[in-house]
């Protein structure tokens, strides 16, 4: 869950230009603790910043949170704790949606959508939905109409009404068509349903059940939850609910490659696939394989955000990993507190250390 408008700048203020900051003896841990302190961090919870797998910070916050728009108070925030990823799950979903096809369950990118959805035949013969291919799901290019520019208290708001919908999955392929497919970048929590379904029946096994034992387990993460709407399934656009350390980890196995200790636990290629521009979000930010893209194809940025301020950056050239959690939910200006981690203190650092 991530309004389009906080989108617009993600991209440009994650390239590594700028003059090199002045080097002061504190630490990046005290950095962050003294930004926060002084209110250039509203609503941070925690973040960690890793270059070349070293751990150059790892800090914690207390402020109010929620589970899934569930008020939970005020809350001590610390390295167990578990915290709502909102829209980062759609790229924790398009690493399974990797896995699943390396295995052979699941479409390839060019196989037709609603073929995949017979139990919708009447869909199927509608004029012009047999365009729509997987790979338009995976890039939110599948000229459907869809509006998440509401605010998620609003019943129109396209994911909102899909977790109301008596079937979430004809709900979303039912939308009206708006323009062919491979146009225009139409954010949708609905297309990463799809796509999570597709992992579902494919696997015989719940999106979470998969997820724990093709991801999680792999990468020794245990404290994981996953939240189901009203019809039981797992959210695939907004659900997960990792630990900041667990997040930081698929991020540093992300820059690796696909790698965890020697064992391929995403295949390289499909991340190679992921990280291939598809998609113009706007003048400066590009989508992949549900990842925003920046940086320029010698120097990747791959980046996941989610409401209220969530964000996972990663730029495997020259291995840095962001990841951040914020309680600023549903506001239009929570980017700035999770950009602000990665601009005025993780790049400075990363910049430093490399210049050693």
């Amino acid at each position: 869950m991530l309004k389009r408008s906080a989108i617009l700048p993600l991209a440009a203020a994650v390239l590594w230009i700028g003059a090199l900051l002045q080097v002061h003896a504190q630490s990046l841990d005290q950095k962050l603790r003294s930004g926060f302190e002084a209110g250039a961090l509203p609503g941070l919870h925690g973040a960690i910043v890793d270059l070349k797998g070293e751990r150059l910070a790892e800090v914690y916050f207390p402020g109010e949170d929620e589970r899934w728009g569930r008020p939970l108070g005020l809350q001590t925030h610390g390295p167990d704790t578990l915290h709502d990823l909102r829209s980062v799950t759609k790229s924790v979903v398009g690493l399974l949606y990797g896995i699943a096809l390396s295995e052979g369950k699941v479409p390839g990118p060019e196989e037709p959508l609603y073929a995949h959805f017979p139990q919708y035949p009447d869909l199927l013969e509608q004029q012009g939905r047999d365009r729509i291919l997987v790979r338009h799901a995976l890039s939110m290019q599948m000229g459907l109409e869809w509006d998440e520019d509401l605010p998620y208290d609003d019943p129109h708001n396209s994911e909102v009404a899909m977790e109301m919908a008596p079937d979430r999955y004809r709900y979303v392929l039912e939308q009206p068509i708006r323009e062919p497919p491979g146009g225009s970048w139409i954010y949708s929590g609905g297309a990463v349903a799809l796509l999570g379904k597709l992992i579902e029946t494919g696997t015989a096994m719940k999106l979470d059940a998969f997820a724990k034992e093709k991801l999680f387990a792999p990468l020794g993460i245990e404290n994981v939850e996953w939240i189901a709407g009203a019809d039981g399934e797992p959210s695939a656009a907004s659900g997960l609910r990792l630990t900041l350390p667990d997040l930081a980890k698929i991020g540093q196995m992300v820059a690796d490659g696909g790698r965890y200790k020697g064992k391929q636990i995403v295949p390289s290629d499909w991340l190679a696939l992921s990280f291939q521009p598809r998609a113009q979000v706007n003048e400066t930010t590009q989508y992949g394989y549900l990842w925003y893209l920046a940086g320029g194809k010698d120097r990747i940025i791959a980046i996941a955000v989610g409401n209220g301020g969530q964000r996972l950056t990663v730029q495997p050239d020259p291995g840095l990993v962001v990841a951040s959690f914020a309680g600023r939910y549903n506001d239009p200006e929570a980017w700035r507190t999770s950009l602000k981690v990665l601009l005025d203190f993780a790049v400075p650092e990363a910049k430093r250390r490399l210049a050693e």
